[in-house]
């Protein structure tokens, strides 16, 4: 028979709430993560398409609500520059990640144990 979560030991319950607090931010920073995937895609292909032009080549560039004609190395070096900030922020991400699977697992693990052993009452 299911035991329901209020006949759990309070010990317990509160694994479980700090479980689901684990996963919710496991969740949030994965998609963090891949959003900031996304844009340096977006940024590496940026940098594909400049390669291809003179060096003095002429290009637009947003500003807020604008466009601004810029000089393609000056954009290119911005964008080499957003890449390595985003590179780092993944990592940082990455290893944000590696540390929630730790507890998350580890957490798993206590309430598994808690609830094989044989409960007093």
């Amino acid at each position: 028979m299911p035991v329901k979560y209020e006949d759990l030991p309070p010990q317990i319950q509160n694994q479980l709430q700090q479980l689901q607090q684990f996963q919710q931010q496991m969740e949030i920073t994965i998609q963090q993560r891949q959003q900031i995937e996304i844009r340096i895609k977006d940024i590496e292909n940026a940098l594909e398409e400049l390669e291809k032009l003179e060096k003095d080549a002429s290009v637009f560039k947003n500003v807020g609500p604008i466009l601004i004609k810029a000089g393609a190395s000056d954009v290119k070096k911005e964008l080499q520059e957003s890449k390595e900030s985003l590179e780092v922020r993944k990592g940082t991400m990455e290893k944000q990640e590696k540390r929630l699977k730790e507890k998350i697992d580890d957490i798993q693990t206590k309430i598994q144990g808690s609830l094989s052993q044989p409960q007093a009452g």
